[in-house]
């Protein structure tokens, strides 16, 4: 019999997770696993899915899910909760997270707070992935947006109210635009001035959230690269505030987490 599976609820700035550590167990989720818990009504409910792993070649390897049950290959809010675990469970000060995009750098950064590298911004259209060699900085879509990969694809608009976009007919119809075969992260900006920008998010796999590490880190770069704003930027969320800085060695992410609740998955019910 499957016996109980421990798990940690855990959200930065309001974008949920559900946190299962495999360190030392042989299990293997399926799709079909991830789909299950993320039912808010018979599951527990989540944005993003993150599992902890053994990993020789960092402190920990990360392994991220979509509600619907599909992978994405990074998960910066996700990153940092399960980096601010570890560093309290560990006391130390800074940790090498291994996940599908990069071997990332975690920090505590004071005062509760977390910060994690994030890597460097991906800039070729065939590893964002684009479906067709297109200028990246002006994309040939409605709203002139911007392309950028964080380890998963996004696609950035600029707007003069970002309060008034309709995300939930937007969000989707950009989601499955045809020039991003695997789909694509959708961002929303209003630039508020040089340091700062205001951000809606709806996320592959998922809808919409109230944060989001990669889509904010992917807006900064976009308003950046367009000369917006300068590369250190505050990102204003539905669920908070997030600081955003392009570094020579990649992108830096720095807020809060909240480590919610700890529960297990009963057997019954994992079998089931």
């Amino acid at each position: 019999m499957t016996p109980p599976l421990p798990f940690m609820k855990m959200h930065g700035l309001g974008n949920d997770f559900v946190v299962i550590d495999l360190r030392g167990s042989a299990l293997a989720l399926s799709p079909d696993h991830v789909a299950r818990i993320a039912d808010r009504h018979m599951g527990v409910g989540f944005d993003q899915l993150a599992t902890i792993h053994d990993d020789d070649r960092s402190d920990a390897r990360l392994v991220f899910w979509n509600a619907d049950g599909s992978r994405s290959g990074a998960c910066g809010n996700a990153t940092r909760c399960i980096a601010r675990h570890l560093l309290d469970q560990t006391g130390r000060s800074d940790l090498r997270l291994r996940t599908d995009h990069a071997v990332l750098t975690a920090e505590d950064a004071g005062n509760g707070l977390t910060r994690v590298n994030m890597g460097h911004p991906v800039l070729d259209w065939r590893a964002i992935p684009l479906a067709q060699d297109v200028d990246i900085d002006h994309l040939p879509i409605e709203g002139d947006p911007v392309a950028t990969g964080m380890g998963n694809p996004h696609v950035t608009l600029f707007v003069d109210d970002a309060a008034s976009v309709d995300l939930a007919e937007f969000g989707p119809r950009m989601e499955h635009h045809p020039l991003y075969p695997e789909r694509t992260n959708v961002e929303v900006v209003q630039v508020i001035s040089p340091n700062e920008i205001t951000l809606r998010i709806w996320e592959r796999g998922t809808g919409p959230t109230l944060a989001s590490g990669s889509c904010s880190c992917a807006a900064a770069v976009a308003a950046a690269r367009r000369g917006l704003t300068g590369r250190r930027v505050k990102v204003n969320v539905p669920g908070g505030v997030l600081h955003i800085d392009w570094r020579d060695d990649g992108v830096w992410m720095e807020g809060p987490t909240a480590h919610v609740f700890s529960g297990t998955f009963t057997a019954d019910w994992w079998s089931a």
